[in-house]
């Protein structure tokens, strides 16, 4: 119940800020009141029946599948907020652009000289901070935050001068910051579904170079591979996706696109090409299912709703995904807790038939277990109901346990593992036999099958006709009860 809590705050906290941005749309400050949709207009937005409605959708999910797209890379470039800085620094060419228009006597509304205006400002936005970041001691963070304050601040103030102007009409001017979303043309889908099918062509080409560049830069560039005409096309399909967003969601929103599926992807898969599916995936899918419920209450704006979506998404993706998810790795965890207390249970059973003479071979008391290590009783007997469990201990009378025939393999395994990092660490790591103990103990139950190999190889070399080398230390009840409490 306490991990629902976060995302139900989230969606209800959005909705409150959207039906409060929502109201200088489309009606007065004092009218807050929203008309819930019912099932009738649920199945009429489900189904894509109105005509704005699939011009908005469409158009929105080609944008959200292409900002995912390209900004799964970006974020494993470890460049996620250069959209941030990028989308504010369109800022002030969408102003300029308006006044250079209206100087050569236009209205100062064509879109494609506002969109190229963007573009030049975006570019330029762009070089600052790899200028800045090259050939200054200053990190890409402060460059970042130097570029768009500047730019933004810049926008700012020619938006203001634009406003000012006895010529041209500048109220539009506002929806390139908090976006359209609602008002969007056929030629606006079709504008942002051919970007989008370029840029994801276009990821798609230089998919394998783009890997490269993303996971090891430096060695890209020892392989003779251009990286800065690498990172430049990168930035250049991050300003062509940045530029066809600022009228769905606005410049503020537009990096919101660009980090969240890609964030949430990561918690689902390791691959690259699956996260990059999965991103452009969750980036389509948040833009649709945002501007179908902005659809359905209209005083909602499908921008805000948008972002909210996407971060829903978000949560969801970091406690239920598999790869990464908080769910997964708790499950991960405690599966490999119980693997350890298995593993120690094993091997403390067989060290005492190993370093004891009893009537009974093979069998030992709970009380002999407890005394192994600095467990508590309960520890050991969950520990010994899990070994039980998978049929490797057998109970042997009151309060004694035998190792099965799977379990004695398992048993040798364990000691054999131990004993030869043990061996690798007194070898090659000059530690004393009395501590290696508890520092083999430590990363025993994570060895790889090429680190045991190895180990084998070196026991061949000092000990050629040992299978299994004898612990290099006394394994009797009072050494483990000294080593356990030093």
């Amino acid at each position: 119940m306490l991990r629902v809590l976060p995302i139900a705050v989230l969606v209800l906290g959005g909705l409150g800020v959207c039906s409060v941005l929502g109201q200088s749309d489309t009606g007065t400050l004092t009218d807050s009141s929203i008309t819930w949709p019912g099932w009738a207009a649920l199945l009429r937005v489900l189904t894509l029946q109105d005509y704005n409605t699939r011009v908005v959708v469409l158009g929105v999910a080609c944008l959200g599948a292409a900002a995912g797209l390209i900004g799964a890379f970006m974020l494993l470039r470890e460049r996620a907020l250069l959209g941030d800085a990028l989308s504010h620094a369109t800022l002030p060419g969408i102003g300029l652009a308006f006044m250079v228009m209206v100087l050569f006597g236009g209205t100062g509304k064509w879109l494609p000289g506002l969109l190229l205006g963007a573009s030049i400002s975006g570019v330029l936005g762009v070089l600052c901070i790899m200028l800045i970041v090259r050939t200054m001691r200053i990190k890409q963070d402060a460059a970042l935050g130097i570029v768009l304050s500047v730019f933004f601040g810049l926008g700012v103030a020619v938006t203001g001068i634009v406003q000012n102007m006895g010529s041209g009409h500048a109220a539009g001017l506002q929806s390139f910051i908090y976006g359209k979303t609602a008002s969007m043309l056929l030629s606006d889908a079709v504008r942002i579904g051919v970007a989008g099918v370029i840029i994801t062509f276009a990821c798609l080409v230089l998919f394998k170079e783009f890997r490269l560049l993303c996971f090891d830069a430096a060695y890209a560039r020892s392989q003779g591979w251009p990286v800065t005409l690498l990172d430049v096309v990168m930035m250049a399909l991050v300003v062509g996706v940045t530029v066809i967003g600022l009228q769905a969601v606005g410049l503020i929103l537009m990096i919101a696109l660009l980090v969240i599926p890609p964030a949430a992807a990561k918690f689902w898969t390791t691959r690259l090409s699956r996260m990059v599916f999965t991103s452009a995936l969750l980036g389509g899918m948040s833009c649709s299912l945002g501007a179908g419920m902005s659809a359905l209450v209209p005083r909602l704006p499908a921008g805000a709703i948008i972002v909210c979506v996407a971060g829903l998404f978000f949560l969801i993706s970091m406690f239920a995904g598999p790869a990464r998810g908080v769910l997964a790795r708790w499950w991960d965890q405690k599966r490999l807790v119980r693997s350890v207390a298995r593993q120690n249970v094993l091997r403390a059973i067989y060290e005492v038939v190993e370093s004891s003479d009893r009537d009974v071979p093979g069998a030992v008391t709970f009380d002999e277990l407890v005394g192994r290590r600095t467990w508590s009783p309960r520890e050991v007997q969950n520990a010994l109901n899990c070994a039980i469990r998978g049929r490797l201990v057998r109970p042997d009378g009151f309060q004694r346990y035998a190792l099965s025939d799977e379990g004695r393999q398992a048993a040798w395994r364990a000691v054999r593992n131990h004993r030869l990092w043990e061996l690798y660490l007194i070898t090659h790591a000059d530690i004393a036999p009395s501590h290696v103990d508890r520092d083999a103990d430590r990363v025993e139950h994570v060895l790889g099958d090429e680190m045991v190999a190895e180990l084998e190889k070196l026991l061949a070399d000092t000990h050629p006709n040992l299978t299994t080398p004898a612990s290099p230390h006394r394994i009797d009840r009072a050494f483990h009860v000294e080593r356990e409490t030093a």
